[in-house]
């Protein structure tokens, strides 16, 4: 493996995780505004 191929895991994990964490966050924002 390569330094290259591990920079293109880490980018794909990261912007995994980053979206993840947006998706949990609005479905929070909408359980949180439906108990309104």
């Amino acid at each position: 493996m390569s330094v290259v191929d591990a920079l293109m895991i880490m980018l794909a994990f990261g912007t995994f995780v980053v979206s993840l964490v947006a998706l949990i966050v609005t479905i929070m924002k909408l359980i949180l505004d439906n108990k309104k």
